[in-house]
């Protein structure tokens, strides 16, 4: 069974954990998510865990391209937040690619990082000394730059080399396998049919025996397709059921944590992870109990 190790437990994935997105931000891509200060982050972080969300991922700086922003803004904005949350019971990674923040936001209570920048040797070097949960992405520069994808031969098997050789410099620096979970960076450097593809492929990254962390939800690959093209994208307001769609698909091709904004998309973890995991006891429960005919309620 795939574990990975966070500072203070270890998960199991005998069915895939949904991880709420808490945003304090106000530039963010979805503005649904958009928490603005510290204080409706928490309200919003205690909503996803009421909601039944198994993790938070709490970040300060967009995702989106953009000039960059002090190490002391951005933790001044998350660490709060964080500390908010910490009591919740649910596990918190820290949305983050700078170390000074991601080692502030450890010390007020997250127990992962999730790092959009590929990771670094002394990004590398804080995990392996705090003994945190790791998400290592892929990405092929350096973060909140738009760049031209660079039109893979085959994209899975390149990210299949490029995380072969990033796992194994972490190792080199202390960190566990354990530690880490892998995320193939949708809608990062990638076109709209490479996001389809490793989507297609999930399985086969699988292969490296680590968690498969998923990140998708209402990104551009998914307005895409449901318009038609990348330039008439549907904007994210109008991608919840496209999302809903594409996390099914992601949990039965094995993901074992789906990064998500939505109810809807927590809902559609928790079905597609039951079909995944076969029949078990309880699923016999349910089948035997009566019904109309026609089997409609």
């Amino acid at each position: 069974m795939v574990i990975w190790r966070l500072a203070d437990r270890e998960l199991s994935f005998e069915q895939p954990v949904g991880a709420g997105i808490v945003n304090v931000t106000t530039d963010s891509m979805f503005e649904g998510a958009r928490s603005g200060t510290a204080e409706q982050a928490i309200r919003d972080g205690m909503a996803l865990v009421e909601a039944g969300f198994d993790m938070l991922d709490i970040g300060a700086v967009a995702a989106k391209s953009g000039p960059p922003v002090p190490a002391e803004v951005e933790a001044a904005a998350l660490i709060p937040a964080i500390e908010g949350l910490a009591g919740t019971g649910v596990p918190i990674s820290a949305d983050t690619f700078s170390v000074e923040v991601a080692r502030a936001a450890l010390v007020a209570g997250a127990v992962a990082v999730n790092d959009i920048s590929g990771g670094s040797e002394r990004m590398f070097e804080l995990v392996a000394e705090t003994g945190c949960g790791y998400v290592l992405m892929h990405i092929e520069g350096p973060p909140r730059v738009d760049r031209v994808p660079a039109d893979y031969a085959d994209v899975v098997e390149h990210l299949k080399s490029w995380f072969g050789g990033r796992v194994e410099l972490a190792q080199r620096l202390g960190v566990s396998e354990e530690q880490i979970a892998i995320d193939p960076g949708l809608d990062f450097d990638l076109s709209t049919e490479e996001d389809l593809e490793i989507l297609r492929r999930l399985p086969e990254l699988r292969a490296f025996g680590l968690p498969l962390y998923v990140s998708l939800s209402r990104k551009d690959f998914i307005g895409a397709v449901l318009a038609g093209s990348w330039e008439g994208r549907l904007p994210p307001g109008e991608r919840e059921w496209g999302t809903v769609a594409a996390t099914a698909l992601a949990v039965r091709g094995g993901a074992d944590i789906l990064r998500i904004h939505d109810r809807s998309s927590l809902q559609a973890t928790r079905i597609a992870g039951r079909v995944r995991s076969g029949p078990t006891g309880r699923n016999r429960d349910i089948s035997s109990r009566s019904r109309p005919v026609g089997g409609q309620a």
